[in-house]
């Protein structure tokens, strides 16, 4: 692969088996040098956070982001590689696929659609964007008891001076322009499967043919004396995001739970607030996800950062002044001054509302749906962070993985299901997290791991983790060291086996420059 400035932009130029392909260089979710990526059987995958795209089309395989790569025309002549592209295209670096229009509006009466979406976070508008993009021509109504249109939540934690404006996915014209009707600040309250209607709050009912549930999660709230003191937040808007940092601004922060929010959040606040406090049940963060060792090394880089943590103990009252909240008390009779506190202690599916409908929902309030996102009642489908489904990768294991690019790949199989393509979903997990300016990727399923075989060197921050189960990597996880993990997980999609014993000579199995490091993003 090779970047070629065409001097009114550049190209991505890639020769795979004798043959040429020119395609945008740059990731439409990011921005990523796509060129720093990994080339593999037709398609190029980034090395920031996993989207893959075909180099024959420059069409977007999987996920994060919702837009394709523009292709460009190549012809040789006489020993020379000539580019042709337009210079809009060269400007922009990405491609929205071409939609089908609705033709059947006038014939709806108001409360009956074809497909009725409910959630509008990423699986819900892949789902959209998908059935129009298969040339679907019906009704399809998504609502969200959000009052914005779809945007790109890991920023709330990420990036929390966003505004709404800033981070929506897609703009409200494009939602007109394709047909995709949104209902915003609308909660769904039942599911009629009988007769196939959806129940909202206010009464209103609307008929479906095809019903997608994508509600995601509902973050879990503390138990403990005191919990409705002002300033006490869960980050679920924009507004909340927004909310946190002004009230933290010099003074002191207080998060309760050292999950991926709760540290991002931390991370984010430590160069706005006085002080900033992390409050956790476990010894160290990340330990069953990341295990001991990194979750140590993350924890050593908070500290060098002024956060201090308070850990194996968790809240036992929020303390009020003139209703304001001024101080967290802990169980271990430890007193913290805080005038704003974050609550990051884990979340929940939101499907308390189809408790008497008949979908199959697990103990843990889970969505079960098989590898096409189908749900036990025909038509019914469901996707993103409410579902258990069967991950290939782990021989059909039955997971939940409430990430980012999961729930837009849910998301797109359930539309192409929906039409009847017959597709399963084989995607490998691919999330990321960051903070301090440094990110750490991550790939595969490594629940149950036994070992971590690493590379590289913790103290510095930059390295490569291997999670093992009875001598195979079921996942990785690295900082500083791109592209391995899209390496990995090309390795992982192409359904090849990585044993343990494979991990100490990378070149056998991930091909020439496998030692090398990288970026951050």
């Amino acid at each position: 692969m090779r970047e070629v400035d065409l001097g009114c932009g550049k190209a991505l130029l890639i020769k795979e088996n004798g043959e040429f392909y020119a395609m945008g260089h740059k990731c439409p979710h990011y921005g990523a040098p796509l060129v720093k990526g990994v080339l593999s059987k037709g398609r190029v995958r980034c090395p920031w956070h996993g989207a893959c795209f075909s180099i024959g089309t420059g069409d977007i395989e999987d996920f994060p982001g919702l837009d394709s790569l523009p292709k460009f025309q190549v012809k040789i002549e006489k020993e020379k590689v000539y580019i042709r592209a337009s210079k809009q295209a060269l400007q922009t670096q990405r491609r929205t696929k071409v939609m089908a229009k609705c033709i059947s509006l006038s014939n709806y009466n108001i409360s009956s659609t074809n497909v009725l979406i409910i959630g509008a976070g990423a699986a819900g508008l892949v789902c959209a964007e998908t059935l129009r993009q298969e040339g679907f021509s019906d009704r399809i109504v998504m609502c969200t008891m959000d009052r914005h249109l779809p945007y790109d939540r890991p920023k709330l934690s990420k990036s929390m001076d966003s505004h709404s404006e800033q981070i929506t996915l897609r703009p409200k014209e494009f939602f007109r322009t394709n047909d995709i009707e949104v209902l915003t600040e609308t909660q769904v309250a039942a599911v009629d499967i009988k007769n196939k209607i959806a129940v909202f709050k206010d009464g209103f009912k609307m008929e479906y043919n095809k019903l997608l549930i994508a509600t995601g999660n509902t973050p879990k709230a503390l138990s403990c004396k005191g919990k409705e003191v002002e300033n006490v937040f869960n980050i679920r808007t924009p507004e909340d995001a927004n909310r946190v940092v002004k009230l933290a601004s010099s003074k002191n922060a207080v998060i309760v739970g050292a999950s991926f929010l709760g540290m991002e959040v931390a991370a984010y606040l430590t160069e706005k607030a006085h002080s900033v406090s992390v409050v956790e049940l476990e010894e160290m963060p990340f330990k069953k996800f990341f295990g001991e060792k990194v979750g140590q090394a993350i924890m050593k880089m908070f500290e060098n950062n002024r956060v201090k943590f308070y850990m194996q103990t968790e809240v036992s009252e929020l303390r009020e002044q003139e209703g304001k909240l001024k101080e967290v008390v802990l169980k271990s009779g430890k007193v913290l001054r805080a005038d704003v506190c974050v609550i990051g202690i884990g979340a929940s599916a939101a499907t308390g509302f189809l408790k008497q409908s008949g979908i199959n929902v697990d103990s843990k309030g889970f969505i079960v749906v098989n590898k096409m996102m189908q749900t036990n009642i025909p038509g019914v489908f469901a996707a993103g962070d409410a579902v258990i489904f069967p991950l290939a990768l782990r021989n059909n294991k039955k997971v939940n993985i409430p990430h980012w690019q999961m729930a837009h790949m849910h998301g797109r199989i359930a539309a192409l299901n929906m039409l009847a393509h017959g597709t399963e979903i084989n995607t490998v997990p691919y999330l990321w997290t960051s903070m301090f300016g440094k990110s750490i990727r991550y790939a595969g399923h490594g629940e149950g791991f036994d070992d971590v075989v690493f590379q590289g060197d913790l103290e510095e921050l930059k390295f490569v983790a291997f999670y093992t189960k009875s001598e195979e990597v079921i996942a990785v996880a690295s900082m500083n060291y791109d592209p391995i993990v899209s390496k990995v997980a090309e390795v992982m999609a192409s359904g090849r086996a990585i044993r343990k014993r494979d991990v100490d000579c990378p070149g056998s199995w991930l091909g020439p420059g496998s030692g090398g490091a990288g970026g951050a993003q």
